[in-house]
């Protein structure tokens, strides 16, 4: 018998325009995956999970973390983007050890899933030695989650170490990061974009005003002009691009990554949702990096959305729910197994306790997400129909030690750097 888990009596937020809202509905999963959602579904042979007093809603996708350097959470949040460069690249990344990347990506990625993102691109320049890239996906694979490993390899030629990586993973599992076009040549973009294509992956660049563009550099419209732009394409950031590298970006299918804190934090500028939606890209959403912003979808969604209208009086609350939903699956290229409550889709579900005195009373269940949302209320987690957290623990996972091997390599790495963990350096 097919294994069957009914969530029952919980407001369903399912993001797919055909199903809608319901106040109260039930959702059947069956293989790991969405067999029925409705007003009521008769499954007297399921598990019953009782999802009274709930929101049920898709998983968030977050589409871009440098999930590595969630060792030095806080440290950097006085710093600006120079100072973040020299610090976490210039200064502690030489230090990281495999042992080191393992343990930041998987209290990382549990992190993450304990708030509720169930599909998260983990976005890798770490890559001091090939070790350290497997040490990732290590992480990664033990994390409970669905995971996208995105990888910027550091040597001149990348071409075999990316070849190398590519074969221990599944075909939505990895895509490349781009080493340019704003820190390497033009010529070197184009033939990452080619093996990229040659090997089937997804890419993703960083684009945006706060590093220092020489006077007139266009790299949009650099990367259109060889080709380099498609639908397979995201542009993370993308602060400061001129409109009309936006609506080339539009044009080709791009799909664009905000990291609303970390942007207005470190000076790239205005998070550019408004503009991307003007030009007809539908934004997703991404914490980037913690050192200097929490790692949580509810705080992303609250800062686009306030900043956003306090510019324009644009986007609503449903649309901060799509962006960090269904339009951050499509970034992805996973919008057909998940980022909305549909039939046939992957169950990646959470439960939000809607009794907790933070949200309740919820009269409108996607405002109350957006306005008041955070990850204490994340009572349930569900990635492909397994229960990874429920009642507000997660499950499996020996935290405890975790925790107890991550301050150990913390303190070597900043020993090794001669640097303070007590916040007081400043690079």
């Amino acid at each position: 018998m097919a294994l069957r888990t009914l969530v029952r009596g919980g407001m369903v937020v399912s993001v797919d325009p055909a199903v809608g809202d319901l106040p109260r509905g039930d959702v059947l999963i069956e293989d790991g995956r969405i067999a029925a959602v409705a007003t009521t579904v008769d499954a007297a042979d399921a598990e019953i999970v009782d999802a009274t007093g709930k929101i049920v809603m898709p998983g968030f996708v977050d589409t871009h973390r440098h999930t590595w350097q969630t060792t030095f959470r806080g440290i950097g949040a006085d710093w600006t983007f120079d100072q973040y460069r020299v610090a976490m690249h210039g200064t502690l990344r030489p230090h990281y050890q495999p042992e080191d990347v393992y343990l930041g990506n998987l209290l990382g990625r549990i992190e993450a899933l304990s708030s509720g993102v169930t599909t998260m691109l983990d976005w890798f320049h770490c890559a001091v030695r090939p070790e350290n890239a497997d040490a990732a996906i290590q992480a990664l694979r033990e994390a409970p989650g669905r995971s996208v490993f995105c990888y910027c390899a550091a040597e001149p030629d990348i071409a075999p170490e990316i070849t190398r990586v590519r074969a221990q993973l599944p075909d939505d599992g990895m895509a490349l990061g781009l080493r340019g076009p704003q820190l390497t040549t033009m010529d070197t973009t184009a033939a990452d974009v080619a093996l990229a294509r040659e090997l089937g992956l997804r890419v993703s660049v960083h684009v945006h005003g706060a590093t220092g563009w020489p006077s007139g550099h266009r790299p949009i419209a650099d990367m259109r002009a060889r080709g380099l732009l498609d639908d397979r394409t995201t542009i993370v950031h993308g602060n400061g691009l001129s409109d009309d590298q936006v609506a080339m970006m539009a044009d080709a299918g791009c799909s664009v990554s905000i990291s609303p804190d970390v942007e207005l934090k470190m000076g790239f500028g205005w998070p550019e949702t408004g503009r991307m939606l003007a030009a007809g890209i539908r934004p997703s959403l991404s914490i980037d990096d913690c050192p200097s912003a929490g790692g949580d979808m509810f705080a992303a969604m609250r800062t686009a959305f306030a900043v956003q209208r306090g510019l324009d009086g644009g986007l609503t609350a449903r649309d901060l729910v799509e962006f960090a939903t269904v339009d951050g699956a499509r970034a992805c290229g996973l919008d057909a197994r998940t980022g909305s409550i549909t039939v046939g889709k992957d169950a990646d579900l959470i439960l939000l306790d809607a009794e907790d005195p933070s949200l309740f009373p919820v009269s409108n269940p996607v405002a109350t997400v957006v306005a008041a949302g955070h990850p204490g209320v994340v009572d349930s987690v569900f990635v492909a129909g397994k229960a990874v957290k429920r009642d507000g623990r997660l499950l499996g996972v020996d935290l405890p030690a975790l925790r107890a091997r991550l301050l150990e390599s913390r303190d070597r790495i900043a020993a090794a750097a001669g640097i303070p963990v007590d916040g007081s350096w400043m690079p």
